[in-house]
């Protein structure tokens, strides 16, 4: 394949699936067209770009930053002449729904503005859940997760980590105490953000598997924010996610507790339904998002 930039699209493509097949069919060419663009950059950079075994392809570490640089690469020539293109307006045009957490009500249209400015037809529909969004009924075509993602009907690219921690005002640890342990810490008051699925709060999550279920919450609410001011106004100990609680942590107006304590950060992914082919506007915002969440 003499094109290079036609290359590196492929090798895109093939970066966001499970193997070369599956690329293929989103590409409309065969697999063989995939593996030789592969093994022909692969020559050309004289480095793996893929661990190949029975079960699939994964990108090596020399793939994975070649992927990211390609992605942009092509991006870019892509917009260069997309914007002069009217099919390609009308290609961009029409609704994007996008499922997150509600930690990402800000970011996230701040994030996608100068997309939305850049295409004029492409509209944004934010739907805002600590729920896992369904999908299907809900009509999502990207999501962002905070949590693990094993679901193969999905294309999915991690952007971060997401920590947790045990907080408390420092006029609650004047007034009960700083907690020794998990034992110790149940019998402390404590916040309880409720699961909108079964109506009862989310259990604590803590090192080596371990959970604390919040049986007699000193308060109880189904917002994030709400049960961040309740831990800043000293009604108990809450767990709280870094974005929530890191710029509290570091004004002073909160103190981390069980620190040793705490689980492994949770990953962050953008992922969007494994179909083909992927609208364009769809594939635009996806792209976005992932560069604008790392």
């Amino acid at each position: 394949m003499s094109n290079r930039l036609e290359a590196l699209r492929v090798f895109c493509t093939a970066a966001d699936a499970a193997n070369f097949r599956e690329a293929a069919v989103r590409l409309s060419v065969s697999p063989q067209v995939v593996t030789r663009a592969v093994r022909e950059l692969e020559e050309e950079l004289g480095e793996p770009l893929f661990h190949r075994s029975t079960r699939g392809v994964r990108l090596t570490e020399f793939g994975s930053r070649l992927a990211e640089r390609a992605r942009t690469a092509v991006g870019g020539v892509d917009e260069l002449f997309h914007r002069t293109d009217r099919r390609a307006l009308s290609q961009h045009a029409g609704t994007v729904r996008v499922a997150a957490p509600h930690v990402y009500a800000r970011q996230i249209p701040e994030a996608l503005a100068p997309l939305l400015a850049a295409w004029p037809g492409l509209v944004l529909d934010l739907r805002l859940s600590e729920q896992h969004a369904d999908v299907v009924d809900q009509k999502i075509d990207v999501g962002v997760r905070v949590g693990p993602m094993r679901d193969v009907r999905f294309v999915a690219r991690a952007v971060g980590r997401m920590a947790l921690h045990v907080v408390g005002a420092p006029s609650l640890i004047e007034r009960v105490g700083v907690p020794r342990d998990l034992d110790a810490l149940s019998a402390l008051p404590l916040t309880a953000l409720i699961d909108h699925g079964s109506g009862r709060p989310w259990p604590w999550a803590f090192s080596k598997r371990r959970s604390v279920t919040i049986a007699s919450p000193a308060f109880a609410t189904d917002d994030i924010d709400a049960e961040c001011a309740a831990v800043l106004a000293g009604v108990g100990f809450g767990q709280l996610i870094g974005p929530l609680a890191e710029p509290w942590l570091q004004s002073g107006a909160l103190v981390a507790v069980l620190e040793a304590e705490a689980p492994e950060p949770w990953p962050i992914q953008v992922y969007r339904p494994q179909r083909a082919p992927v609208p364009a506007r769809v594939r635009l915002v996806y792209d976005a998002l992932v560069r604008a969440l790392r």
